[in-house]
C-alpha cells in the first residue's frame, strides 16, 4: 500500500512566503546539516532492553558544547519566542537519530535540572509534504502543533501521548478502558484523515491521549507523522481503518457500535471540520492557493487517486484535479456541498 521510499519535496518560494506570513519561518540557531557532524552513533534501547530504532549520536567535545548550547536556544525559540531567561535551568541530555525515517530525524532530549522533568523536540529535513500536513492538522483538526522552518530545516515540538502500538498491546484490554469512547474517537480520527488526505496512519504513526473527565475518560488520537500528506495514489492509504496494525481497535468498534452510531460520529466530525474551515477560512484559502500549484507527489499518483475518489464519492470534479492540492481542495469543497 505504501511506497517504499518517498521523495522529499523542497519548499518552494510560494510556500515559503505563506510560512513567513503566518510566523512559521524564522532564523534558527542551528540547522539540520550541523547535526550530521557526529563522530559515532550508539543504538538506544528502552528500559525493557528492546531496540528503539533510534541511536544516540556522539560529537567531539568542542562540537558538543556548541551544538548543545544552540539546541537550548532553539528550544527557547520554539517554546518561548526566544526568551532564554525562562530556559537557563534546562540542559541537553542527549541527541538521537532515526536513520530509517524518511527524513532521518534527530530527537533532542532537554531536561530541567531542578526537578528532572524533561521534554523532546525534533529536527528534520524540511519536506513540503510534511509542512502541508502540519498546516492542515492545525487548521482542520482539534489539535495544534508548534513548529518552525528555516531554509531546509524543520523543527517540531514533541506530541505527547501513548504510542498507538503500545496502547494496543498494554492498555486496550484493560478493565478501565471506556470502549465506546475509544471506538468513537477512532471513527472521528478516520474521518479527519480521509477528508484532508493524510495517509499511513497505522498505530506506529499516532499517539493516544487519555484525559480524565469528571465522570469518565476522554480519548484523543493524534497523528505524529505527516510525511504522507497527499502523496500515495490509493484511497485506502488515507483510511486508518484499512491498516492491519489497527485491527484490534477496529474489531473493538465493530463489536460495540452499530452502523447508525458509526454514521452519527462520522457526521459529527464532518460538522466539526466544517466549523474549523469556516473559523480559519482566510488562512485555509491562502494555504490551498499555494498547495494546488505545488508538486508534492508523482503525477501518476494524482491520476490514480483522483479516479478512486471519483468512484468513491461519484463526484466528477475530482477527475479535473491536476495536483494533490487540487484533490484536497475538491475533498473539502465536497464536504461543504454535502452539508
Amino acid at each position: 500500500m505504501i511506497s517504499k521510499k518517498k521523495k522529499v519535496y523542497p519548499i518552494r518560494e510560494e510556500l515559503r512566503e505563506y510560512l513567513i506570513n503566518y510566523g512559521r519561518e524564522q532564523e534558527l540557531t542551528v540547522n539540520y546539516d550541523d547535526l550530521l557532524r557526529f563522530q559515532t552513533a550508539i543504538p538506544l534501547y528502552d528500559k525493557d532492553g528492546n531496540d528503539t530504532l533510534w541511536s544516540t549520536v556522539i560529537y567531539s567535545e568542542t562540537e558538543m558544547m556548541e551544538i548543545y548550547e544552540a539546541m537550548r536556544k532553539l528550544y527557547a525559540l520554539l517554546k518561548a519566542r526566544g526568551n532564554e531567561k525562562l530556559m537557563r535551568h534546562l540542559y541537553i541530555e542527549r541527541i538521537d537519530v532515526c536513520e530509517y525515517g524518511n527524513t532521518v530525524p534527530f530527537r533532542v532530549k532537554i531536561v530541567n535540572k531542578y526537578n528532572e522533568n524533561y521534554d523532546y523536540f525534533y529536527i528534520k529535513r524540511a519536506d513540503a509534504s510534511r509542512v502541508y500536513g502540519l498546516e492542515l492538522e492545525n487548521i482542520l483538526s482539534p489539535n495544534k502543533v508548534t513548529y518552525l522552518v528555516h531554509q531546509h530545516t524543520l523543527v517540531e515540538e514533541h506530541i505527547p501521548g501513548i504510542p498507538g502500538e503500545v496502547f494496543i498491546k498494554k492498555h486496550l484490554n484493560a478493565p478501565y478502558i471506556n470502549e465506546v469512547r475509544l471506538a468513537k474517537e477512532f471513527v472521528k480520527f478516520n474521518e479527519r484523515c480521509f477528508v484532508r488526505l493524510l495517509g499511513d496512519m497505522h498505530c506506529n504513526n499516532f499517539v493516544i491521549e487519555i484525559t480524565p473527565d469528571f465522570d469518565d475518560t476522554i480519548y484523543r488520537i493524534r497523528a505524529i507523522d505527516f510525511d504522507q500528506q497527499s502523496y500515495e495514489k490509493h484511497k485506502r492509504v488515507y483510511l486508518p481503518q484499512f491498516f492491519k496494525e489497527n485491527n484490534p481497535i477496529i474489531q473493538l468498534g465493530m463489536k460495540i457500535m452499530t452502523p447508525e452510531t458509526t454514521l452519527q460520529y462520522q457526521k459529527e466530525e464532518h460538522y466539526a471540520i466544517l466549523y474549523r474551515m469556516n473559523d480559519q477560512r482566510y488562512q485555509l484559502k491562502d494555504l490551498m492557493d499555494v498547495m494546488i500549484e505545488d508538486e508534492i507527489a508523482p503525477y501518476e499518483n494524482v491520476v490514480q487517486l483522483r479516479y478512486e475518489l471519483y468512484e468513491h464519492y461519484q463526484e466528477p470534479e475530482f477527475l479535473n484535479a491536476q495536483t494533490m492540492g487540487e484533490i484536497v481542495k475538491v475533498s473539502l469543497k465536497r464536504l461543504v456541498k454535502e452539508y
